[in-house]
């Protein structure tokens, strides 16, 4: 796996993910990763047809998570090039024939397609769980729900590169409120996403706190049913066709957009 690190920041934390990323996948195209000043920099990365580019803060470069977000990017840089269907087909296309003749918020169309970020990470995570503990990955997501349950967003928010903020308030008095600010909806689809990964992976107990932390972001959702969403994020085909990928992606985002009261199963 050819890798360029450039920038004012930290190349061993990228190093050492690549190394650890090569014991069970390869990328054929280089990958170069760009770590930039600007600690408000999201992650993200980019392909082109000389290769991969990740664009990283550099506060982000020297994180404790430094190691795994890298191999997060490496694992989604691998799925673009493999031609996995969540990274590769149009996401806006499944959105829009999922919502096709309906009127939707505009704050809703753009929670699908944080729905579908949510999708592709979970295919990143499958590969980089292969080779590295997921200790901190499991904390990050604990942490990332309890500031959102207390209503004070992280910064990024969420693993990976998509907007995660569990927490909120909908159809009860707001002093009644769990969650003060946070979009009430997405949030809980969040706390669903979080839980559906750990479930995946079998990372915790049953008893682990992140239950209660997302039972407490669903509560403040009653129109959105945590279940349902958990299962379908836990339960993602592992090699999906793209005809079957599509379904997956048009179905979640037609059970989001009615309120989530649709049963996944």
């Amino acid at each position: 796996m050819r890798l360029c690190v450039r920038g004012p920041g930290p190349a061993e934390p990228f190093l050492g993910a690549r190394d650890l990323f090569e014991t069970e996948r390869d990328l054929a195209k280089p990958a170069t990763v760009h770590i930039r000043e600007d600690p408000d920099e999201r992650t993200r990365v980019s392909h082109d047809d000389e290769g991969h580019h990740l664009v990283i803060s550099r506060q982000a470069a020297t994180s404790a998570m430094a190691r795994e977000l890298a191999l997060h990017e490496f694992a989604h840089m691998y799925r673009h090039e493999t031609g996995h269907p969540s990274h590769t087909q149009s996401t806006e296309e499944a959105i829009y024939l999922a919502l096709a003749g309906q009127s939707v918020e505009r704050r809703k169309l753009t929670h699908c397609y944080q729905i579908a970020n949510h999708m592709k990470d979970i295919y990143a995570d499958d590969l980089w769980l292969e080779v590295a503990p997921a200790d901190k990955l499991v904390a990050f997501l604990e942490a990332s729900v309890a500031d959102a349950v207390a209503d004070r967003p992280r910064d990024p928010p969420t693993w990976g590169s998509g907007p995660a903020q569990p927490g909120g308030d909908r159809g009860r008095d707001p002093a009644d409120r769990q969650t003060p600010a946070a979009d009430p909806e997405i949030t809980a689809v969040n706390a669903a996403f979080a839980l559906g990964l750990v479930e995946r992976h079998g990372l915790v107990d049953d008893d682990h706190r992140i239950y209660d932390l997302a039972h407490a972001a669903a509560a403040d959702a009653p129109g959105v049913c945590l279940d349902t969403f958990r299962r379908q994020f836990r339960s993602l085909a592992e090699n999906p066709d793209e005809s079957t990928y599509r379904k997956t992606l048009v179905d979640a985002a037609r059970t989001y957009a009615a309120g989530g009261e649709r049963a996944a199963d």
